[in-house]
C-alpha cells in the first residue's frame, strides 16, 4: 500500500495503542508527570509528533492485546474493536520522554485495589477521569459508529489473537436510541429528561420473563421490579440483542453489567459509584476512594466511560480530516469542541441523558454480557446465567445508571475544593427532610463559572464563616456554581448552618453570586429547582412532599435577592403559604413577643 492511501485517522488509532502499548516496558523510577488530564494530552501530543503515519497503520490489535492484563476485556476489545488481524509495529520506547513513560504506567489501566482507584487523573474540571474507558471510546470512534453483530452460535469458541471476524465488518442498522445523537444535542439539554426518558423502560422493550430466584439486585436500593420496568407475564418469550454498538459496549455497556453481577454494591446516594480524594490538587499523585469497599465502577470510571463514549461519537460523526486527539481533549476538557460550549466535560451527565435511552442502554449492557458469555463460558460470574437473568441484571444497571448517575448532580466533595477540618462535632440530620431553603451567598457576588474560581469561592466562605461568624464549617449544605457542578458543604447528613432557627428541618442551598438583580445560570437553577432535589427524593434524603422556601421567609434577610426569589415564587414546590417575615411584623402590630422557641442548639446559628 502506498504512503497515500494513509488516512489521518490511522494515525489516531495508532497513537491510541501506542501509549497503550508502552505499557509493555515501564521503568522503575521513571520520574513520571502529575496525574492530571492536561499530561494526559500532553503525552498524546508527544504521540502525535513521534509516530510516523507509515509506523501507525498496524498498531490498534497487538498494541491493546499485549497491554492490558488477561481476561474478558481482552476478548471483548479483540472481537469489537480488532476484527482484522494486523501486524503490529513496534515503538522504540526511548524516543519518548521518561515522564511520558512513566505517566503511561500509571494511567493506562484502571482498576482498584485497597481503597485507592489507579489509572485516573485530574480533569480541568475538578471530576476525577479514569484514561482507559476514555482511551477506549475515542479508539471506536475513530474507527466508526459500528453495530456488530453477536456470535449467536452456541458452539462459538473463546477467541485468539490470530482470529479474524467478517461480523465486525457487517452493515447493520442502527440500534440507538430515538433520542437525539450527541451531534443533535443542544448545550441546553438536562438531566430531567432523565426521568421521562426511564419511564419508557417496559416490559415490551425487553421481553423478560420474572427474575428467578437466584438473580440479586445490583443495589439494595434498586428493586427487582418497579413501576418503571416491568416484567412480563410467565411464558413470554425472552428475545435477546443480535447486535451490539461496539462504542458503548467497550465503555461503559460490558462493566455496568459485570458489576451488577457481583450482588449489594456499597454506592452512595449522592450517585453511582464511589469518589475519592487527592493528595493534593496541584501534583495529585494518588488517589484515595471514599469507600474502601468500593466497587470498580467508581465516578472516575463513569466520567471516563462517559466521556469516552460523548467525544467517541463525536468522532464517529465527524469527516476527515479530524482533529488531533491531543487538541480534541484539550477542548472538550475547556471551553467546548470546535467552539461549542455544549460539547464539554462539565456537561457529561446532561449529554450522556441525550446520547442514549435507557431501552437501548438496557439492550446494550444485555448484549455485552451475552457477548462475554460466548467469548469465555467459563467466566466466573456469567457461568450458567440464563437470558432472564442477563436481561433483569441489565435492566437493574440501567435503572441505577439512569436514575443514580444522569439523574443526579454533579457533586464535588469537601476535599476536592480543599475544605478545612470540620471544628467540633457535627450535629446528624434525622432524615428524611421536608425543606429546601434556596440562599444566595452574595459576597462572593460575581458568579463562578469554572472549577480554580467556583473552589476558591467555597475556601473563601468556609473562612469567613469559621473565623468570622465563629460557626463550625461552611453553613450551606450544598453551593451551586454556575460551572454546572454542586459543591458539598455540610452535605446531606450533618445540620448546616444556613437558615437561623430551621437548620435541622432542611437544606440549605445557595447559588453563589449576588442575584438582587439578576438571575442565576440557566444550568444552575435547573439544579436547584429538579435535579438536586429529585434526586435527595429518591434517595430517601429529602420527603416527597417536600417544599422550597427562601431564606427571607424565615428570617430577616434580603437573601436570596430579589430577583432569584421572584423566580423562586414560581416554582411548584414554592411554599407561598409562609410570607416573608410575616411572624415579626405580627408582633410588632400586636406590641406583644411572640412566644418563645425551643431551638436545638445546632439551630441558633
Amino acid at each position: 500500500m502506498s504512503l497515500r492511501s494513509w488516512k489521518p485517522t490511522m494515525v489516531a488509532q495508532g497513537v491510541l495503542w501506542v501509549l497503550f502499548g508502552l505499557l509493555l516496558r515501564p521503568e522503575p523510577g521513571t520520574a513520571t508527570l502529575p496525574l492530571l488530564m492536561d499530561s494526559v494530552i500532553q503525552a498524546l501530543a508527544e504521540l502525535e509528533q513521534k509516530v510516523p503515519a507509515t509506523k501507525a497503520r498496524h498498531t490498534a490489535s497487538a498494541w491493546l492485546l499485549l497491554a492490558q492484563e488477561s481476561g474478558p476485556r481482552d476478548l471483548v476489545h479483540h472481537f469489537l474493536l480488532e476484527g482484522r488481524s494486523l501486524k503490529a509495529t513496534r515503538l522504540d520506547p526511548h524516543q519518548l520522554s521518561p515522564e511520558l513513560r512513566g505517566l503511561t504506567k500509571d494511567v493506562v489501566q484502571h482498576g482498584v485495589q485497597a481503597g485507592q482507584e489507579y489509572g485516573v487523573v485530574l480533569a480541568p474540571d475538578g471530576s476525577t477521569v479514569a484514561v482507559e474507558p476514555l482511551l477506549a471510546g475515542l479508539e471506536a470512534g475513530l474507527q466508526g459508529y459500528r453495530v456488530v453483530n453477536l456470535p449467536l452460535d452456541s458452539t462459538a469458541s473463546p477467541l485468539d489473537a490470530g482470529a479474524t471476524f467478517a461480523d465486525t465488518e457487517a452493515t447493520v442498522p442502527d440500534v440507538r436510541a430515538t433520542s437525539p445523537g450527541f451531534r443533535d444535542a443542544l448545550p441546553d439539554v438536562i438531566s430531567a429528561d432523565v426521568g421521562a426518558m426511564y419511564s419508557n423502560v417496559r416490559a415490551a422493550d425487553l421481553d423478560v420473563k420474572p427474575t428467578s430466584p437466584g438473580v440479586r439486585p445490583g443495589s439494595p436500593d434498586v428493586p427487582v421490579t418497579s413501576p418503571d420496568v416491568q416484567a412480563p407475564s410467565p411464558g413470554t418469550e425472552v428475545k435477546s440483542p443480535t447486535t451490539v454498538d461496539s462504542l458503548l459496549v467497550v465503555t461503559l455497556a460490558r462493566d455496568l453489567g459485570l458489576a451488577f453481577l457481583q450482588g449489594p454494591q456499597t454506592w452512595s446516594h449522592s450517585g453511582l459509584g464511589t469518589d475519592g480524594c487527592w493528595d493534593q490538587l496541584s501534583a495529585p499523585r494518588t488517589f484515595t476512594l471514599l469507600d474502601s469497599k468500593a466497587s470498580p465502577v467508581t465516578m472516575a470510571f463513569l466520567n471516563g466511560a462517559l466521556d469516552g463514549a460523548l467525544l467517541g461519537d463525536y468522532l464517529s460523526r465527524t469527516p476527515e480530516p479530524r482533529l488531533p486527539l491531543s487538541h480534541l481533549l484539550s477542548q472538550y476538557y475547556g471551553a467546548g469542541v470546535a467552539g461549542n460550549p455544549g460539547l464539554c466535560s462539565n456537561l457529561r451527565r446532561q449529554n450522556g441523558a441525550a446520547l442514549t435511552s435507557a431501552p437501548t442502554l438496557t439492550q446494550q449492557v444485555w448484549g455485552a454480557l451475552i457477548l462475554l458469555q460466548k467469548l469465555e463460558p467459563k467466566h466466573p460470574q456469567l457461568q450458567g446465567m440464563s437470558q432472564e437473568q442477563l436481561a433483569q441484571v441489565a435492566t437493574n444497571a440501567t435503572k441505577e445508571f439512569t436514575e443514580a448517575f444522569l439523574g443526579c448532580p454533579a457533586i464535588h466533595p469537601r476535599c476536592r475544593w480543599g475544605a478545612a477540618p470540620y471544628r467540633g462535632l457535627p450535629t446528624p440530620l434525622q432524615l428524611p427532610l421536608g425543606f429546601l431553603y434556596v440562599h444566595h451567598t452574595y459576597v462572593p457576588a460575581p458568579p463562578c463559572t469554572d472549577f480554580a474560581h467556583c473552589a476558591a469561592d467555597m475556601r473563601s466562605m468556609q473562612r469567613f464563616h469559621q473565623d468570622t461568624r465563629g460557626w463550625d464549617d461552611i453553613g450551606y449544605s450544598f453551593v451551586v456554581g454556575s460551572d454546572g457542578y454542586v459543591y458539598e458543604g455540610r452535605g446531606w447528613h450533618w445540620v448546616g448552618a444556613h437558615t437561623r432557627g430551621h437548620n435541622s428541618r432542611g437544606f440549605g442551598v445557595a447559588f453563589v453570586g449576588n442575584y438582587t438583580a439578576e438571575l442565576p445560570a440557566k444550568a444552575a437553577l435547573h439544579i436547584v429547582q429538579d435535579v438536586l432535589p429529585g434526586c435527595a427524593v429518591r434517595a430517601g434524603l429529602l420527603r416527597p412532599d417536600y417544599q422550597m422556601l427562601g431564606h427571607r421567609q424565615l428570617v430577616r434577610t434580603d437573601c436570596p435577592g430579589d430577583a432569584l426569589f421572584d423566580l423562586l415564587r414560581t416554582w411548584p414546590r414554592f411554599a407561598a403559604n409562609v410570607k416573608p417575615r410575616t411572624a415579626r411584623r405580627a408582633s410588632r402590630r400586636s406590641g406583644r413577643k411572640p412566644p418563645a422557641m425551643i431551638l436545638p442548639a445546632s439551630d441558633l446559628q
